[in-house]
């Protein structure tokens, strides 16, 4: 797999005309009808829309997950429907971070060993793991708490742990599906608050899945899934 350009020269993300169908004949579904989306280096988009909209088939298709039925997907430049299953792998391990509602943490591995998670699929030496992911726990407040399990961590806790772990590679995109949707209000503000920093202060592109409007407004940018189409698209400023 061709390197992807870390520099700025074009859109992190391009999505032409991509359709996405599954099954075949009367029992065919079209997840997606030819939806065109543009997400630039340093942009924050919420993803919005009913069950069944097309929003996660879509999520599915940035994150490397599935692929089109046809149209095209270039992440900086790299036509992902050319890559082999290998090669999509690679380019998750190594340009993408995920967060995802439910944690997903392991049980009786502590926070630190959590996070050097994804550093141990790409081979990286046991120390430098190790002060990787001591800087990333640091970097979303956790300090001190290396050693806990996700049973002596609350929820919001657990949840920077998660962020901790899908930044530790520095990623080109973070996708985050349903981020605050296990977290009371104050957790959910605190964690929206944590990633629009690393947005703000990192250059970090966000790209979220939400129900949630006031979760959305933390964005800079609203899409809306409709029917396997795009409905609406807004800018709105973020926070």
């Amino acid at each position: 797999m061709t390197h992807a350009s870390s520099e700025n020269s074009g859109p992190v993300i391009e999505l032409n005309s991509v359709t996405r169908r599954y099954g075949t004949g009367t029992a065919e579904v079209s997840a997606l009808q030819g939806i065109d989306v543009t997400i630039e280096h340093g942009d924050f988009v919420a993803v919005m829309g009913p069950s069944g909209s097309g929003k996660s088939t879509c999520m599915n298709i940035l994150g490397c997950l599935d692929t089109p039925s046809s149209g095209s997907y270039r992440f900086m430049g790299i036509d992902v429907g050319q890559l082999s299953r290998d090669q999509r792998a690679l380019l998750r391990r190594h340009y993408l971070g995920f967060v995802f509602q439910g944690f997903n943490l392991l049980n009786r591995t502590s926070a630190l060993e959590n996070v050097e998670l994804p550093l141990i699929y790409r081979g990286t030496h046991a120390k430098e793991r190790s002060q990787k992911a001591k800087k990333a726990l640091a970097s979303v407040g956790l300090t001190g708490w290396e050693t806990h399990t996700p049973a002596e961590l609350s929820g919001g806790q657990q949840q920077r742990v998660a962020i901790a772990r899908a930044i530790v590679t520095d990623p080109s995109v973070l996708f985050a599906d349903e981020p605050t949707g296990n977290l009371d209000s104050a957790r959910s503000r605190e964690i929206m608050e944590l990633l629009t920093s690393f947005n703000r202060d990192r250059g970090l592109t966000v790209v979220m899945v939400t129900h949630d409007a006031m979760m959305a407004s933390y964005a800079k940018r609203i899409i809306r899934f409709r029917d396997g189409f795009i409905e609406n698209e807004e800018s709105n400023g973020g926070r």
